[in-house]
């Protein structure tokens, strides 16, 4: 009988050691999930998946573990984490490649393909903007880049636009990114033109009573532009009817996996500037990606300074 009690006391004790191992992956997940929530200031709402910790192969002594925040119809993103042996200490590593320049690995996400340029197109430096034909604040950058901006760097800089209407706030965004990209598919200076139009008249556009009237006033400035610049207009007029907003989408999602979020986004040779920023900020990112080409930046003596406008 003391046999079979020392049995069963021999096997209790395993079950708990077994226990205790398998309980402790939860513990060590329950305190990252804690640790990353506080730093990140995650929402209660918002899950926080932890993996399991596998020997890491950069830092002896500390294992890999990976975090992911999912969102749900939010964008997910993962992390990795090293943890101490000890689970004592947690850092996060962040690697940086050498034998690539940030920049141009930014830039070549960009699908340029078939997009109206303004300036030089052999120019070695790119600024694009992701643009919203309805925003305020894109109006603003908008003036600046085509009155002083285009002006002053000349034959140094080529002007690129993308689609990125947000479409929650600004109800014919859409429509006349779809209209622009119809006269883009004809001719370049028709689109520059009405992207001048939109951003000059936003005013214009936002009196009319009702959408349908917003859109009409849209597709007739679309097509008076094909007019002006002696377009195809049957082609012109089938494509505004139409209303594919494919390639619109498409530069929405691909602003998306670039990290914009708002309007205007502009990227320089890679370089990212948010917002309506003052013409200081544009010009410094300009002249800094002249530097790196190796092309002279024009004379700012007589210019007011960086953040005064």
């Amino acid at each position: 009988m003391n046999l079979i009690r020392r049995g069963f006391f021999l096997f209790f004790c395993v079950c708990l050691g077994c226990s205790a191992q398998s309980a402790a992956p939860s513990d060590l997940s329950r305190k990252i999930e804690r640790q990353v929530r506080s730093f990140y200031s995650i929402p209660a709402e918002i899950k926080v998946n932890v993996g399991e910790p596998t020997p890491s192969t950069d830092i002896p002594d500390y294992d890999s573990v990976k975090v992911t925040i999912d969102g749900g119809d939010a964008k997910t993103q993962n992390y990795v984490f090293l943890v101490s042996k000890d689970r004592n200490k947690m850092v996060r590593l962040i690697k940086f490649d050498l034998s690539k320049d940030p920049y141009s690995e930014l830039m070549s996400k960009i699908d340029l393909s078939g997009r109206p340029v303004r300036g030089a197109k052999s120019a070695k430096v790119t600024l694009v903007n992701f643009d919203d034909f309805q925003c305020p604040f894109c109006s603003r950058m908008h003036h600046v880049l085509f009155t002083e901006v285009l002006k002053e760097y000349g034959d140094r800089v080529s002007f690129i636009y993308k689609d990125y209407p947000l479409t929650e706030i600004h109800p014919w965004a859409l429509h006349a990114a779809v209209n622009a990209n119809c006269l883009a598919a004809l001719n370049a200076d028709a689109y520059w033109d009405y992207a001048d139009f939109l951003h000059a008249n936003q005013g214009e556009v936002n009196a009319e009573k009702g959408q349908d009237a917003r859109f009409a006033i849209l597709d007739r400035e679309a097509l008076l532009q094909g007019q002006k610049h002696n377009v195809d207009t049957t082609k012109l007029a089938a494509c505004v009817k139409a209303q594919n907003e494919d390639a619109v989408k498409a530069s929405m999602k691909e602003g998306d996996l670039l990290g914009v979020s708002a309007t205007p986004a502009i990227f320089i040779n890679g370089r990212k500037i948010d917002g309506a920023v003052p013409i200081g900020e544009v010009r410094a990112t300009l002249d800094q990606a002249l530097r790196d080409a190796g092309v002279p930046a024009p004379d700012h003596s007589s210019k007011p300074a960086p953040g005064s406008q």
